[in-house]
């Protein structure tokens, strides 16, 4: 039996939702102290381990913070939306464009910083690329292959079944999309930046979903095997163009 995080009792929700509608109200504006336990267990007909509790609750919705010996203060007049939930509810193109300006500066630094670890979980994630040609109509960047002097070995090709791709495994399915993401978080955790890998993290869902709305065809892996060829050939400039090539078309297909 999986045990879950213990849900607040009415009484604490019934108390954190009067403090919510005081500080909605202006009664406590933002930067305002609260009033002690004490005071606001009176004031809530509830005890003190109540209150704390309550508070608890609004302090992890953005609304309290408690600085230790001073007392607790108001931050946010409004509960303060988890980032997950608001990137899924924000504009394609909008989560293109950050993400855009994220990769493009991840790929330089990854240009410059990869490691043997980066270059074996790159080349990895290049093997679970859909090959470009089991896919009619998928287009072919014209860009020089860097395989057979970069990458050393050929990089591995999935099979293909003679009935085609099923569902799951045609273009822009979960599969062919999950892949792509997969080598794309490569090439950021390349990068070296701990902060930057957890930002595209947090992305991750909505781009998946961005994707599997609205990519026609999956990945050409012959690009990605020259963006990871410049990258493991320290070549920066080259890396940025390919990837900004590659999103800029997964932006209009949106």
């Amino acid at each position: 039996m999986t045990v879950g995080t213990p849900r607040p009792s009415p009484l604490v929700e019934q108390a954190a939702q009067h403090l919510r509608e005081r500080i909605a109200a202006g009664r406590w504006p933002v930067g305002a102290r609260l009033p002690g336990e004490t005071a606001l267990a009176a004031s809530l007909g509830v005890g003190r381990s109540t209150v704390r509790e309550a508070v608890r609750a609004l302090a992890g919705a953005g609304m309290l913070r408690t600085r230790q010996g001073a007392g607790v203060f108001v931050i946010a007049a409004e509960p303060v939306e988890e980032w997950s939930v608001r990137l899924g509810r924000a504009a394609t193109a909008d989560v293109h464009e950050v993400r855009a300006l994220l990769e493009a500066r991840a790929v330089r630094m990854a240009a410059r910083r990869r490691t043997e670890q980066d270059i074996t979980a790159l080349r990895a994630a290049l093997a679970r690329q859909i090959p470009a040609a089991a896919v009619p109509g998928t287009a072919v960047l014209e860009t020089p292959i860097l395989e057979a002097a970069v990458l050393e070995t050929p990089v591995p090709r999935p099979a293909q079944s003679a009935a085609g791709p099923g569902p799951e495994t045609s273009p822009g399915g979960p599969v062919c999309v999950d892949a792509h993401l997969a080598l794309h978080s490569a090439l950021v955790a390349a990068a070296g930046n701990p902060v930057l890998t957890g930002l595209f993290a947090e992305f991750a869902p909505a781009l998946r979903a961005a994707e599997l709305r609205g990519r026609p065809h999956p990945a050409d892996p012959r690009g990605h095997e020259a963006l990871v060829g410049a990258v493991v050939a320290g070549d920066a400039d080259t890396a940025e163009r390919l990837l900004t090539a590659e999103l800029d078309g997964l932006g209009r297909a949106a």
